[in-house]
């Protein structure tokens, strides 16, 4: 909703040549508005903005529909008054319960049997809170309601006869409340009744009857565990003595009897034959080695003696030295003798011998290196099979021993679970003989609240949901209505919705006769109005369309918008300025112009039209300085013929030759289609506005048929404008800057003429002549 179209907008600007106004306030946001400073003037250019919602709209919206906010309110605020002092008051009662949790005993142990009447958790501090508003507790409060006690609780709801009762426990139901609270193991139970000691019984029959039942509850319960209790440590007995004897039955089949030092046994020879089996495959690589290096030799034809572990040897250390010895000495002695010298065969001789030794030994180390390796080999599968055999026989003790821990397992199992049960039976019997039974108690029990201290109706809530509804209500409808309502009242549904331009603004004038509204502009009753006569007459002046039309129509959307006003003041404003106007009133079937100069409406338009009369014959003139007035002369049984004949554009014609300035009074568009004929006689015509009266849709329907007869529409003039809705915020200040600044004081009225003048005729006192510089 774009409100600014429904408010005026105040603006500032500066009224121009004839503005009459340093500063101008403006309706709408286009800077038209009436002089704050001076007078009622037209500001060039408005502060306000036409497309933005201010505080002043609203204000101004407000203000405007204040009486329908006051209306709602009033009837809210009745009706929250007759609603709160008329309803019974109720009274609260509550008792405080604290939900306890027990201690780590042994009737703790018990919480495996019945969990639900532990309180260990929020869940189960909720579970309980549960079974307090079950309808189980209500069921056994209504029925230790008997008696006068019953009579007394259920007399505020009884119904009329031929209805069906109420039942007490649907009553307890609705009116008991169950409060938690928070983070505590404490729960609020609190009851409403018109009867504050009803309500005070109540509530404590609530934390009875939960204790009560609490109670019972609890000894039914561990009855029924003890005897399950009892059955199950019977059976996990016999599973336990059935245990034992398979143990041992099983220790005498498997000998298990030390079954631990055996285990430590295999452990130390599986050690031992690990150490075996890496010390043969370390003297097998040793030998094989050796054997290798010793096969390739033999293989090549090589010196085995070179290879140092066979050098090593003492035998062949020494075979070797004595070769090379005699080698030494032969070859000293081959230097002495010849060949066959028998010291050299002797020295060859052994030579050979000492060779064949060493021959010998060096193939006996081969062997013997050969051997170590087949050895070393052998006893490299020997430690492997030696391994499995232990790894085999350790498998064989671990799965004994696995079977039998898992037995003693379950055995030390059953045990526990037969000794757990023992003490559970204990802990339920100890419970069931009354030793931990109650879990809830009653911290505070419930009094009877005073008279004074109900708690509905809550009378500063119902008065503050009274004012807060009614002014949203209020408020809301005023805005609705704005929103629905679509009358022209702003500068801004003049030009962008009627599509005119706004040339005058005239503000509503206090209650008078319609003669002295007519003449207001010369008589200076409202210095207010006649400054904005006086703007109207400059923007006319200063408008290139209108500063030289002679002929001005002066028409409206309905009737009652204030042409005929519009028409008797401009002219009266035109007439002070020096200008000869005359006033044509062109409405033949309903004459007003007679009515507002309190003349005799005998003879005019109609009389000229048929030739019964001359302009001079119909012209009333001394009525003010420069203005003639022409009447209807009745009413007229054919209009539209009289404004469509030649003799009316005649008449029009002279009406030229004669005067400065011509308005034409014509009907309403909407009623008649009069204004329309006279367009194409005049130079342009005056579209007068009522402020909040003509719906924006007939007066754009009006504007638009002015406008298809392509003559010059001049503007819009706005009647009607309260000071209220055109900015309250600066009429107080508005009349004394305004007072004394014309020709006439405000409040000093021009006395009325003492005769009523005739056609033709000069008016027996007639206002003081203004001049250009008054105003």
């Amino acid at each position: 909703m774009n409100l600014h179209q429904n408010s005026p907008v105040p603006s500032h600007g500066y009224g121009g040549e004839y503005g009459y106004g340093g500063y101008g306030y403006g309706y709408g946001g286009y800077g038209y508005g009436y002089g704050a400073g001076y007078g009622y003037g037209y500001g060039g250019h408005g502060g306000g903005s036409a497309n933005q919602t201010t505080i002043s709209d609203i204000i101004l919206i407000l203000r405007e529909r204040i009486w329908y906010i006051v209306v709602i309110f009033l009837v809210v605020m009745s009706l929250t008054l007759v609603y709160t002092f008329s309803r019974t008051k109720i009274y609260e009662a509550g008792v405080s319960l604290n939900i306890l949790r027990r201690e780590i005993t042994i009737s703790a142990a018990s919480k495996g049997a019945a969990p639900i009447t532990d309180i260990m958790n929020s869940e189960d501090f909720n579970t309980v809170v549960e079974v307090l508003k079950s309808g189980t507790i209500v069921g056994r409060v209504a029925e230790r309601l008997t008696g006068e006690e019953l009579r007394q609780f259920m007399a505020p709801y009884e119904r009329g006869k031929g209805e069906d009762p109420i039942a007490p426990a649907a009553i307890l139901g609705q009116n008991r409340s169950i409060i938690p609270l928070r983070m505590t193991l404490f729960v609020r139970v609190q009851y409403r009744h018109p009867d504050r000691i009803i309500a005070a019984k109540v509530a404590n029959y609530f934390a009875e009857e939960f204790i009560a039942y609490n109670s019972i509850d609890r000894t039914k319960e561990l009855l029924g565990v003890g005897e399950q209790l009892k059955i199950h440590l019977k059976q996990q007995q016999d599973k336990v003595k059935q245990l034992a004897e398979e143990l041992q039955e099983y220790k005498e089949r498997n000998k298990a009897v030390s079954l631990d030092p055996n285990r430590d046994i295999i452990n130390d020879k599986l050690k031992q034959k690990n150490a075996q089996l890496s010390g043969a495959e370390v003297r097998l690589k040793e030998c094989e080695v050796r054997w290798k290096q010793v096969k390739e030799r033999l293989d090549n034809k090589a010196e085995l003696a070179e290879l140092s572990f066979i050098r090593g040897q003492s035998i062949i250390d020494l075979l070797t030295k004595d070769v090379a010895n005699k080698k030494i000495f032969l070859a000293q002695l081959s230097e002495r003798y010849k060949e066959k010298h028998p010291s050299m065969m002797e020295a060859r001789n052994a030579l050979a011998q000492s060779e064949r030794e060493l021959t010998r030994e060096l193939d006996n180390a081969a062997a013997i290196i050969q051997s170590e390796y087949q050895i070393a080999s052998k006893a490299l599968d020997e430690a492997r099979k030696d391994l499995a055999s232990a790894e085999q026989e350790s498998l064989e003790l671990g799965r004994a021993a696995v079977e039998y821990e898992s037995k003693v397992r379950e055995y030390r199992v059953q045990e526990v679970l037969l000794n757990d049960l023992i003490a559970k039976t204990g802990a339920v019997i100890m419970d069931t003989a009354g030793g931990d039974i109650q879990k809830v108690r009653i911290v505070d029990r419930a009094g009877p609240p005073s008279e004074s201290d109900y708690v509905s109706p809550n009378v500063l809530l119902n008065l503050g949901v009274g004012v807060a509804g009614g002014l949203v209500l209020g408020l809301g409808f005023a805005f609705f209505i704005a929103y629905i309502d679509d009358r022209v009242k702003s500068s801004f549904d003049i030009e962008t919705v009627v599509g005119l331009p706004l040339i005058g603004i005239i503000p509503k004038i206090k209650k008078m006769s319609q003669a002295d509204k007519a003449q207001i502009a010369a008589s200076h009753l409202d210095s207010h109005v006649t400054e904005a006569f006086l703007s109207l007459h400059s923007n006319l002046r200063l408008n290139e369309l209108s500063k030289n039309a002679k002929c001005i129509l002066v028409t409206s959307s309905i009737p009652g918008e204030g042409k005929s006003f519009t028409v008797t003041n401009l002219a009266i404003t035109m007439a002070a300025h020096g200008e000869r106007g005359c006033i044509v009133d062109c409405d033949l079937r309903k004459p007003n112009i007679h009515r507002s100069f309190g003349l005799d409406n005998t003879k005019g338009v109609i009389d000229v039209c048929a030739g019964a009369a001359t302009i001079d014959d119909v012209a009333v003139t001394g009525l003010h300085e420069n203005l003639s007035v022409i009447m209807t002369g009745g009413r007229a049984k054919n209009p539209t013929q009289i404004l469509s004949s030649r003799e009316f554009e005649s008449f029009v014609i002279d009406l030229r030759k004669r005067y400065d300035r011509v308005f034409f009074d014509t009907p309403p568009i909407v009623a008649v289609s009069d204004s329309l004929i006279i367009m194409p006689l005049v130079d342009g015509a005056i579209f007068a506005v009522y402020f909040n009266k003509v719906r924006r849709k007939v007066a754009q329907f009006s504007a638009r048929k002015l406008m298809d007869t392509k003559m010059p529409v001049f503007g819009a003039v706005l009647n009607g404008l309260t000071a209220s809705t055109s900015g309250y915020y600066y009429a107080q200040y508005a009349q004394k800057s305004t007072y004394g600044y014309g020709g006439y004081h405000t409040h000093q009225p021009v006395a009325a003429p003492a005769g009523t003048p005739q056609m033709g005729q000069q008016p027996i006192q007639q206002l003081p002549p203004k001049t250009d510089g008054e105003g």
